[in-house]
């Protein structure tokens, strides 16, 4: 505990020590004030503002160290200075002490609890933004509720200090105007006990659940309207419609005709979407050739004559097709017509928030699941108009490998591509805005992964800023087999620097868009959130609960393994509600990139971390010391993972080497279900793996967590039974 906390706190135990050792709850009974009114109203006459300014201390402190008498502390105020006074001088005491009770469990207690329960807080702490001055409220108005323990509980939440004052002021103030008006007749008075009957608790309780009452009232007003110009259908086609047949669209669908529901698929163009035809298949198999023009590149290395074939870029590229439809059968309408699932060609049109229009057809459904998936983002980089470029969409249609390829974007997409299409011997130069690779890793990851991209022929250019394109075209007079002038000529500039690339292609991996025109949402007037994405709650909804959104189109995260997360969250929300309903939860979503090294993480990293105030422990292994590593040649990388500070619990994990995104899986399991580096470390693995890096790294964690001061007396424990 720092020193600022421990004098908090041993004054605040000081005080309410004194309070019990002199006894002067004595003072705080009904009794004693009743005896001594008299003589009280007389003082406060003479000295009217002293003696408000004193009880307004009392009453202040007492609050803030939730003492005892508090009940006959706001009798006394009517009682001594009148209803109207009384009221006053209550109702700002009360309040000012609940406000310091609040900001020191705050300073004393929020850190640790933060520290102790992390991720699982994320979800409450959300809520309390979103509703925290509706929780309180209610809370205050509710006299069942001990006030010190609202105190203290919403000190550990993220609530503002202003909210929580005059939230706090309304809501005591009904409660402290009934005692304020009993303190009026505080001579006829037999108990304090009484004064709150059964009746008027009840009235208070209700009177507590109004805010909700009314939150709900205009909730249902607000979708009323919304929903007046369209006309709800009394019968519907289907339970459900999906529009668009990716990752996040099949396993919606898939569910849902599990359970036996009526679901129509709708798909304007192909079955299994931009993973499987432009995305995560084609990339993958790409990187298997890369990976073999790598290998032999090494041929001496691992004992055998150096090899000198050449990538066939057209061959490549045909098996690549090739791997495309063997997955194909996977996502087909043969398959998820056989699962149930009706699926529909054609463009699907929102046309009110029950019906979508395709083909000329009005399907109606109960709900509505938009699953339109993203694009590639294409800058607003002059000149790029008259640029035939490439995006991860259009790049595998090639046949002809480029001579020069100028990539613009150093995330993943752009560090995969590049890196495999320069090891199938084709000139690559990479341009990245940021300082650095892969911005949203550590500096030492993008570091390690930029060395080894420039050695596998990659030219790597950081914290360059395009600025415009040129296009000049092969004039038709020049032969078709002599090389002409460069076509495309891109333009950089950092700071005052300035230059030049030129090439004969442009491939642009600056990240995605979602799709959101064309379906009608513009005139349903669904919102989109700062990023682009319909704005969706966390039960994957809009502001029309009959419309809800997974995957790209919904963000927040562009992964397909989050896409199919929040299908199971759609299908069981739009089947079973309002039953029942599933907030989405993204507290632990791995991701990996697939360049060499491979790179995956879980949870934070380092930077992330500290941006958000974190307190953590790192601990890391590096590849380099692990017998599988060093027989397969491939001793790059590491392992590294945050815990909580002097415990074993995860934070997040980091690996870096090969097949690292297989090798995260048993850190994703361990932060889903709790479990800590300890339980690694009791688990066998096979040996030698290059698993064996997650045991061993959680191994350097309990050697540094070893029981230093039990040590010595293990030492003299062993000494004496070797009779020493």
């Amino acid at each position: 505990m720092s020193r600022p906390r421990l004098i908090l706190l041993l004054l605040i135990l000081g005080l309410i020590a004194t309070f019990f050792a002199l006894d002067l709850g004595r003072y705080l009974s009904l009794a004693e004030l009743q005896a001594r009114q008299l003589q009280i109203l007389t003082w406060v006459q003479a000295h009217f503002l002293e003696a408000a300014l004193l009880y307004l201390l009392i009453y202040v402190v007492s609050t803030a160290l939730s003492l005892p008498g508090a009940s006959l502390l706001t009798l006394a105020g009517s009682a001594v200075f009148g209803i109207g006074w009384g009221l006053l001088l209550v109702s700002f005491a009360s309040t000012l002490g609940a406000t310091l009770a609040m900001l020191s469990a705050r300073f004393l207690l929020r850190d640790w609890v933060r520290t102790r329960f992390g991720d699982r807080l994320a979800q409450f702490e959300q809520g309390m933004a979103k509703d925290g001055a509706f929780y309180l409220l209610s809370l205050r108005l509710i006299p069942l509720f001990p006030f010190f323990l609202v105190n203290l509980l919403m000190g550990l939440t993220p609530i503002r200090v202003s909210t929580y004052f005059w939230v706090s002021q309304l809501g005591m103030l009904p409660g402290t105007f009934v005692y304020v008006l009993a303190g009026s007749e505080l001579a006829t008075l037999t108990s304090t006990g009484n004064i709150l009957s059964p009746g008027l608790i009840l009235a208070l309780t209700l009177l507590g659940l109004m805010p909700w009452l009314m939150k709900h009232l205009m909730a249902r007003l607000a979708l009323r309207r919304l929903h007046a110009p369209y006309r709800k259908p009394e019968r519907f086609d289907y339970n459900l419609l999906v529009i668009g047949a990716g990752a996040g669209g099949l396993v919606t669908s898939y569910i849902a005709a599990a359970v036996k529901a009526r679901v129509g698929l709708i798909e304007q163009h192909r079955m299994g979407g931009d993973c499987l035809h432009t995305g995560c298949v084609p990339s993958k198999a790409l990187i298997r050739s890369a990976r073999f023009a790598f290998e032999q590149r090494r041929a001496a290395e691992l004992g055998f004559t150096p090899a000198h074939s050449r990538a066939d870029f057209a061959a490549v590229m045909a098996r690549v097709a090739e791997v495309i439809k063997a997955v194909e059968p996977h996502d087909s309408v043969e398959r998820y017509q056989g699962l149930g699932v009706e699926c529909i060609q054609g463009t699907g049109r929102l046309v009110s928030p029950w019906e979508v229009e395709v083909g000329g057809q009005r399907l109606s459904a109960r709900h509505i699941v938009i699953a339109t998936g993203a694009r590639p983002r294409v800058p607003n980089l002059p000149g790029l108009t008259e640029v035939p470029y490439l995006t991860s969409d259009n790049l595998w249609q090639l046949r002809e490998a480029p001579r020069h390829l100028l990539v613009l974007g150093g995330g993943p997409i752009g560090c995969e591509l590049a890196q495999s299409l320069a090891l199938l011997g084709i000139q690559v130069t990479l341009v990245e805005l940021a300082d650095q690779l892969l911005p949203r890793e550590e500096r030492d990851v993008a570091d390690l992964l930029q060395a080894r991209m420039v050695a596998d022929g990659v030219q790597v250019l950081t914290g360059w800023r395009a600025e415009r394109v040129d296009y000049l075209p092969k004039a038709e007079s020049e032969p078709e087999d002599e090389p002409s002038q460069w076509p495309i000529r891109l333009h950089l500039r950092r700071d005052d620097e300035q230059l030049l690339l030129e090439g004969d292609q442009l491939l642009l991996a600056l990240g995605r868009v979602a799709n959101v025109s064309g379906f009608g949402l513009e005139a349903l007037g669904v919102p989109l959130s700062p990023d682009g994405t319909l704005a969706v709650d966390e039960y994957l909804a809009t502001p029309y609960p009959s419309l809800l959104a997974v995957g790209d189109v919904a963000g927040p995260y562009q992964f397909t393994h989050v896409a199919a997360h929040q299908g199971w969250y759609a299908a069981v929300n739009t089947l079973f509600s309002p039953f029942k309903r599933f907030r989405a939860d993204y507290r632990v979503i791995p991701a990996a990139t697939y360049t060499s090294p491979e790179i995956a993480r879980v949870g934070l990293n380092r930077r992330e971390a500290s941006a958000r105030g974190i307190p953590f422990e790192v601990t890391r292994f590096e590849m380099a010391e692990l017998d599988r590593s060093i027989a397969d040649g491939e001793r790059q990388g590491f392992v590294e993972v945050l815990t909580v500070p002097g415990k074993d619990r995860i934070l997040g994990a980091t690996i870096v080497g090969p097949h690292a995104g297989e090798r995260l899986a048993e850190f994703v399991l361990a932060m889903r279900h709790g479990l800590g580096l300890r339980k690694i470390l009791a688990t066998i693995h096979p040996y030698p793996t290059l698993v064996e890096g997650n045991k061993y790294l959680a191994g350097e964690w309990q050697r540094a967590h070893q029981p230093t001061r039990l040590l010595p007396w293990l030492a003299r424990y062993h000494a004496w039974r070797r009779g020493a």
